[in-house]
């Protein structure tokens, strides 16, 4: 990692060189180290990111190209280019694009990925825990629950929701 300023990307570029119909990220920051995270996201005319909130981060939209609305339970807020929009956590939101369609960019603290870590290796000292019983035999067979139908389609990102429509990061619809 280098600690060197340097330009990542022309979103412009990037805008001319998707067709209006391309939907969702269109570039993300990828570098080694990061403490942000930032996407360029489309939504072709009409498009829309169902109602979802995000519970652990605040988010900075900034829209840079097209048109469109953030509809929340205090109202609707239109959005153009050069508008910025603050996105508290745990705010309710979806977002529309407008007739031109929709192009944005997110930026937001870093997630830390997900990880297991071993009892040996956690830092964290608990207290011996009392014995479990076994579980209970069941006759469905198959194996344990798997969250696959939570991981987005288009960036990978599980979602929190338990039945995801849209994705929170890039818009993409759940199948």
């Amino acid at each position: 990692m280098t600690s060197a300023p340097r330009v990542l990307a022309v979103l412009d570029d990037l805008l001319r060189a998707a067709t209006h119909e391309e939907r969702g990220a269109l570039w993300q920051l990828a570098e080694q180290g990061r403490e942000l995270d930032a996407n360029l996201v489309r939504l072709p005319s009409g498009a829309e990111v169902g109602e979802h909130q995000e519970d652990v981060l605040d988010v900075l939209l900034v829209v840079v190209e097209g048109s469109g609305r953030i509809t929340a339970p205090e109202g609707v807020l239109d959005l153009a280019p050069t508008t910025a929009v603050w996105l508290p956590r745990t705010s309710r939101r979806a977002l529309a694009a407008g007739p031109d369609g929709l192009a944005y960019l997110t930026v937001h603290r870093r997630r830390p990925g997900l990880t297991i870590k071993s009892p040996a290796t956690s830092r964290i000292e608990r207290p011996a825990a009392p014995p479990v019983a076994p579980p209970a035999p069941h006759d469905g067979g198959g194996e344990a629950p798997c969250m696959l139908d939570r991981v987005c389609p288009a960036c990978g990102r599980l979602s929190h929701d338990p039945e995801p429509v849209f994705c929170s990061r890039c818009g993409e619809r759940f199948e």
